[in-house]
C-alpha cells in the first residue's frame, strides 16, 4: 500500500484558505478591515519568507472562531466554501486525488491551516484523513487557542507520525510514501518521504527540487 500526503493551501488549491477565510470575515463585516487586512498579508508574507511566528499567527487567525457561535461559523464556512474555495480547486487536482484514491493509497491531507477551515475542504476532495492545526474547543465554543502541536514544518512531520500510529502503522508499513507541496516550509516532510513531488512550488523550493531531482508539476488549469 502507498502513503500519499497532500498539502492543500498553494498545491492543491491555486491559493490559500487561510488568508480566504480572514479576507472572508473582513468582507462580511466580521472583522475590521483597516486592522485585519494589513496583518493578515504581514503573516501571509512571513509565510512565504519562512519566517512565521505559527503561534503569533495562530493567536491572529483563530481569536475570531472564539467569538461566535459555531452555528454562525458553519453558516459562514458554508458560503466561504461555495464562493471562495470551490473556484480555487481546479480539475488537475481533483484527478489527482482521484486517481490516488482509487488505487487504494492510504491519503490525508497535511496543512497548517485549522480544522475548522479545512475539514469541509478536504470532505469537498473526497480525503477521509486530515492532519491539520486543532482549534482548542471548550464548553461548546472555540478557544481561540491551538490544541497540541501546530502542523507547520517539523511539526507535520510529528503529527503524521502521531496519525500513522494511531492507525497501527509506521513509515515502514508502505511500499511507496508521497508528499506533494509548493512550499519550501515543507521541506522537512519532503525530504522524509520516498517520493517527495513540488507543486508549482515557490522559488526555493524549486531550487531545491531541481537539485535534488525531485518531479515538478503543475496543477494550474491553463488559461
Amino acid at each position: 500500500m502507498k502513503l500519499v500526503l497532500f498539502d492543500l493551501d498553494n498545491t492543491l488549491l491555486a491559493g490559500d484558505s487561510d488568508f480566504e477565510w480572514a479576507q472572508f470575515l473582513i468582507s462580511k463585516g466580521v472583522l475590521d478591515a483597516e486592522v485585519h487586512e494589513a496583518r493578515n498579508q504581514e503573516f501571509y508574507d512571513h509565510y512565504k519568507a519562512g519566517t512565521l511566528d505559527i503561534h503569533a499567527f495562530l493567536d491572529f487567525q483563530l481569536a475570531p472562531l472564539a467569538r461566535h457561535s459555531r452555528e454562525e461559523l458553519d453558516a459562514w464556512h458554508r458560503e466561504f466554501l461555495a464562493s471562495r474555495i470551490r473556484p480555487m480547486i481546479g480539475a488537475p487536482a481533483r484527478a489527482l486525488v482521484r486517481r490516488h484514491l482509487d488505487e487504494g493509497a492510504l491519503t490525508a491531507i497535511v496543512t497548517a491551516t485549522n480544522s475548522f477551515v479545512t475539514g469541509p475542504i478536504a470532505r469537498e476532495f473526497g480525503i477521509e484523513h486530515l492532519i491539520a492545526t486543532i482549534p482548542a474547543w471548550e464548553n461548546g465554543r472555540f478557544t481561540g487557542k491551538p490544541r497540541g502541536a501546530p502542523s507547520f514544518k517539523e511539526g507535520k512531520i510529528e503529527r503524521v507520525e502521531a496519525w500513522l500510529e494511531s492507525l497501527g502503522y509506521w513509515w515502514g508499513s508502505f511500499e511507496s510514501s508521497h508528499f506533494y507541496s509548493d512550499s519550501h516550509n515543507d521541506l522537512p516532510l519532503l525530504s522524509l518521504v520516498s517520493d517527495p513531488v513540488a507543486v508549482d512550488p515557490d522559488d526555493t523550493l524549486r531550487q531545491h527540487a531541481q537539485a535534488q531531482g525531485w518531479p515538478v508539476i503543475s496543477l494550474r488549469n491553463p488559461q
